[in-house]
């Protein structure tokens, strides 16, 4: 029988981050709703949750590991010491930062990874996989926001939506990403981002148009920058255009009552 190692394709040694990030990929090839032997992959699903959730949790592991009789892995070859002497090769650099963000080093990631950009050349996207970028777009984003630095995490997140809508990958996932985005762009800037930029973004994201309820909660967020700015005749729009989208948008109502305060003033 595999051990819950082997059901997600990690080392005995894996991080936190590599068992997350190999939970995430297993699971969209095991997803009920992907596959055609749904009994099949409802049980495939359902070893690789117990699996997670064990190896996820210190505690449980390290009681998995003695009742298994399981022995981390120890590398003899140090593959991040051979990325990180490849200073003048952009994929060893790319691949350095990834590895250091699955391993829990994502200081020395995000670092590397702002030098480079620094410099005015750097791609991320040029030098990994499709699939690689995205999963390291997203973890380097989740830095960033953890960081208050919104607008780097916005602009990987929106990179991200646009190779999914171009082909799939995330799948199901995907709503991790759009979720983030709409927390950062709604809650998260306001206040610490001037509103003509948010209003921006907040623009793009309309554009998209994801789902009728992100549509909605991204327009009524327009509507109270505008109104916040004294323009209650396009806050009135954006709030009414975000009506037909969800006619149950929560606070539209109250925000109506302070446009109309606000036309009358």
């Amino acid at each position: 029988m595999a051990t819950y190692y082997e059901l997600l394709g990690v080392s005995s040694g894996a991080s936190q981050s590599e068992i997350k990030q190999a939970f995430r990929r297993r699971a969209k090839e095991f997803h009920p709703d992907l596959v055609h032997d749904r009994a099949d992959a409802l049980q495939r699903m359902q070893q690789l949750v117990a699996a997670y959730k064990t190896l996820i949790d210190a505690d449980e592991r390290a009681q998995y590991d003695r009742l298994n009789a399981v022995v981390p892995d120890e590398d003899k070859f140090d593959y991040r010491e051979f990325l990180r002497r490849r200073r003048d090769d952009p994929v060893s650099q790319s691949k350095l930062i990834f590895f250091d963000l699955l391993h829990n080093n994502e200081h020395d990631a995000v670092a590397l990874y702002d030098d480079l950009v620094g410099e005015g050349w750097f791609d991320l996207s040029m030098h990994l996989d499709r699939e690689d970028f995205m999963d390291c777009a997203f973890l380097l984003a989740e830095e960033y926001e953890q960081r208050q630095e919104l607008t780097r995490s916005y602009r990987l997140l929106m990179k991200i939506v646009a190779l999914e809508i171009e082909k799939p990958y995330f799948r199901h996932f995907f709503t991790e990403v759009t979720a983030r985005l709409r927390s950062i762009v709604c809650t998260k800037m306001p206040g610490k981002v001037e509103p003509t930029r948010i209003l921006r973004y907040l623009e793009e994201l309309i554009a998209l148009n994801l789902s009728r309820q992100d549509t909605a909660q991204y327009l009524k967020k327009a509507a109270e920058l505008h109104l916040a700015e004294r323009r209650a005749e396009t806050a009135l729009r954006c709030l009414d255009r975000g009506l037909q989208f969800d006619q149950r948008l929560g606070g539209a109502k109250r925000l109506r009552e302070k446009i109309d305060a606000g036309l009358q003033a």
